[in-house]
């Protein structure tokens, strides 16, 4: 991670060289979207345990995206996702220091029952009813994008769960 500031006076994007910013983890995340539903998941441990989210998780080394974004759905759901495509890139920097670049993919569908792990509670999901009052800030400033099949840029600061600036542009 690169900043125009210390750790601990990052407050805002002006804190930021955003054009030198190097995360400290890489991460993906997966959405299926299937039928007017979308697969989300309880998530019940790690980073936002206790959120509604999509599979993902850090990629391991030597590992692409893509990869990740599979494994990570795999085991969090026990379903292979199929018609996977990449639609965004989402940064993160969070004021303790967390950066995360998170790598965005949308599948077409799932083959297998989506079923409880240690990890995850899968929750299908109607479109119009996504619960972001129990997710990510973020979520509902780049996620509707997702859904619709636009692809997007976001950056976003946080101070622990609570948003503190954001840019999204879509591509």
């Amino acid at each position: 991670m690169v900043v125009s500031a210390s750790v601990s006076a990052v407050k805002s994007f002006d804190d930021i060289d955003w054009s030198r910013w190097e995360p400290k983890q890489r991460a993906t995340i997966l959405f299926v979207v299937r039928g007017g539903e979308v697969l989300l998941i309880h998530k019940k441990r790690g980073l936002g345990a206790g959120k509604v989210n999509g599979p993902g998780g850090r990629l391991e080394p030597g590992e692409t995206p893509l990869e990740c974004a599979i494994r990570e759905t795999r085991e969090e759901l026990c379903v292979e996702p199929v018609g996977v495509s990449f639609h965004g890139n989402l940064r993160f920097q969070f004021v303790d220091g967390l950066s995360i670049h998170g790598f965005v993919f949308r599948a077409s569908g799932c083959e297998g029952e989506a079923r409880e792990t240690d990890e995850a509670i899968p929750l299908w999901t109607r479109l119009e009813e996504i619960p972001y009052d129990r997710m990510w800030a973020d979520d509902v400033l780049w996620l509707p994008h997702l859904l619709e099949g636009r692809s997007f840029d976001g950056r976003f600061l946080f101070d622990g769960d609570a948003l503190l600036a954001h840019d999204v542009a879509v591509r």
